[in-house]
């Protein structure tokens, strides 16, 4: 006897990938995960590829692994994904002592984050963006 299968939480036109325990601050985490919410999917790898920040290369992988979920788990088309969803949370904080003067001690602490991307097949008669000259 087991458990009753956990029902599926995405539509069916979705894919995520989860990255647990990262060790970075959730505020800066977020400052990367801004950069391509809403983006189409291959647009905000080229985005994390070029971005100057430590953590943009472990996200990179977090997004190209929702993608291939999208694709190899769910047969969604690659060229139509849309970064609908880069939500981070809190994780664990390591907490150390750092020795100060005069016999006093300062407490460091150390953040961890989750991050959970997910991606979204969006129809080709969607609407597409309004730029500036076209309206």
């Amino acid at each position: 006897m087991s458990k009753p299968k956990h029902p599926r939480m995405l539509a069916d036109t979705e894919a995520q990938a989860l990255l647990s325990n990262v060790r970075v601050s959730p505020r800066k985490l977020n400052l990367v995960a801004a950069l391509i919410r809403n983006q189409p999917a291959q647009a905000a790898v080229a985005t994390l590829t070029f971005s100057k920040r430590r953590i943009a290369q472990q996200v990179k992988k977090a997004l190209e692994s929702a993608i291939a979920n999208a694709e190899n788990n769910h047969q969604l088309d690659v060229d139509r994904l849309v970064v609908t969803k880069a939500e981070v949370g809190k994780s664990v904080v390591m907490r150390r002592f750092h020795a100060r003067g005069r016999g006093r001690s300062a407490r460091i602490e150390k953040w961890f984050s989750h991050l959970k991307i997910v991606v979204a097949e969006k129809s080709q008669d969607a609407p597409a963006i309004v730029t500036e000259e076209a309206a």
